[in-house]
C-alpha cells in the first residue's frame, strides 16, 4: 500500500476534509492498486459493487468513469450554467459528495463552484468562512422562503448527524459562497 499525494481536483479541492475520500487499505477496482485512499462518495453506474472501491487517482484521470461507464457528480443543477467541458470534468473526473437526499452542485460566474463540505454551525462561525452564516441566513430567507426564526434555528442545529444539511460551495472566480440545502 502506498500513500501517494492525492491528485488535485479543481471542483473538489479537499476531498479528505469533505469526507469524499478516506484512508483505506482497499485495492481499487479500476487500477487494482492499494494506494492508501479510497473514494467513499456516490458512484452513478449500472454496475454493482463499486461503492468504496475506487481510488481518487482513477477518478482524476477519468479511467474509472470509462471503465465502469460511471459518473460521480450529477450535473443536472448546473447543466445550463456551465460549458460542456466543465460538465464532463464534474461528472467523470471529480469526486462527488454524500448528501441526505440528492446532491446538487452549484455554479457561479459561468463555471462550477468548488465543493467545500457539509457545513456545521461551527464552520459558519469560523474565521475560515467569514460572513458565511449571514450568507446562509439570507439564502434561507430569500431562496428557501424561510421565516427568520426558522432560518436561525436551521443554522443553530446544523451538525453532522442532523436531519437537515447545508452543503457549502465557493465560486472559483469571485469567491462568493453558495449552498445546497436539504431539509427533512
Amino acid at each position: 500500500m502506498t500513500n501517494q499525494t492525492l491528485p488535485q481536483f479543481r471542483y473538489h479541492p479537499d476531498p479528505i476534509r469533505s469526507g469524499a475520500v478516506a484512508a483505506s487499505p482497499t485495492a481499487c477496482k479500476s487500477c487494482g492498486q492499494m494506494r492508501g485512499y479510497i473514494y467513499v462518495g456516490p458512484v452513478y453506474t449500472e454496475r454493482d459493487g463499486l461503492d468504496e472501491s475506487i481510488c481518487p487517482w482513477c477518478i482524476a484521470d477519468g479511467s474509472a468513469a470509462v471503465k465502469f461507464d460511471a459518473v460521480f457528480v450529477d450535473v443536472n443543477a448546473v447543466a445550463d450554467l456551465v460549458p460542456q467541458a466543465v460538465q464532463q470534468e464534474l461528472e467523470r473526473r471529480t469526486p462527488g459528495y454524500q448528501s441526505l437526499q440528492e446532491a446538487e452542485w452549484r455554479a457561479c460566474c459561468g463555471d462550477a463552484a468548488a465543493f467545500i463540505k457539509a457545513a456545521s454551525e461551527k464552520d459558519l462561525m469560523s474565521t475560515e468562512f467569514p460572513k458565511s452564516r449571514s450568507a446562509l441566513l439570507r439564502y434561507l430567507k430569500t431562496e428557501e422562503d424561510m421565516e427568520s426564526e426558522d432560518a436561525k434555528e436551521f443554522i443553530e442545529t446544523l451538525e453532522p448527524d442532523a436531519s437537515h444539511a447545508a452543503y457549502l460551495f465557493k465560486c472559483l472566480k469571485c469567491g462568493k459562497l453558495h449552498f445546497h440545502i436539504e431539509l427533512e
